[in-house]
């Protein structure tokens, strides 16, 4: 059996296959930042025309945000809202990731993409994870910006998205790096925190915080 995580480029066999079971509207949904220890958390939702024959080749580039590189997605991004039939971007603050913890902050940033859709959906496509908060019919699909196309297009959207926040952040709150490294634990971003301390955008709740909070400034 073929490795998925080694797929360079994902399909549309798991739509494909909701589409001839009925489903006309699946959304694919995943989230960015969930690791990171400072700014929002997002989440993509992205409705692809399944009905449309050339839609493979239309998102050619597309795949797994996190093996494209900056300039890449955003010219993904770029496509991929002028092909869909609908797509959104949801998120959770940094104060929400606190209060709820990373897992339900992703659930509620996919709840809120979902709301945010212009069209309904009739079936989610999720990487990973269920939303026990939705009556929608919904498949958790393991690996799922590697394999299913909608996923992976709204891991672009997710992502995109969110380094866009990060650079307005890195205007409000100078000296962390947020530019640069997006509020992932860098080393930049950990010297920082030393000479700074942490400001309102950081996870206070994430144990690197903590560790780091404990320690005398440099």
């Amino acid at each position: 059996m073929t490795d998925p995580t080694r797929r360079r480029y994902p399909n549309l066999d798991k739509e494909r296959r909701l589409l001839r079971n009925g489903f006309f509207r699946v959304a694919g949904l995943d989230e960015a930042g969930r690791g990171a220890w400072a700014g929002p958390l997002a989440a993509g939702a992205v409705i692809l025309p399944l009905h449309l024959p050339s839609l493979r080749t239309e998102l050619a580039a597309v795949r797994d945000s996190k093996l494209m590189t900056p300039l890449q997605r955003k010219a993904a991004a770029v496509r991929i809202r002028s092909i869909a039939t609908a797509w959104s971007v949801g998120s959770a603050s940094a104060e929400e990731v606190d209060l709820l913890g990373p897992l339900q902050a992703t659930r509620l940033a996919m709840l809120r993409a979902i709301h945010e859709l212009p069209t309904d959906p009739d079936h989610l496509l999720i990487d990973f994870l269920i939303l026990p908060g939705s009556p929608l019919p919904q498949t958790a699909v393991t690996h799922g910006d590697l394999l299913c196309l909608s996923i992976a297009a709204a891991s672009v959207l997710a992502k995109t998205w969110r380094d866009e926040q990060m650079v307005a952040l890195e205007r409000i709150y100078q000296g962390y790096g947020f530019a640069r490294h997006k509020g992932y634990g860098t080393r930049q971003h950990a010297e920082a925190l030393f000479r700074l301390g942490a400001c309102p955008e950081h996870r206070q709740s994430y144990a690197p915080l903590q560790r780091i909070s404990e320690l005398p400034p440099v």
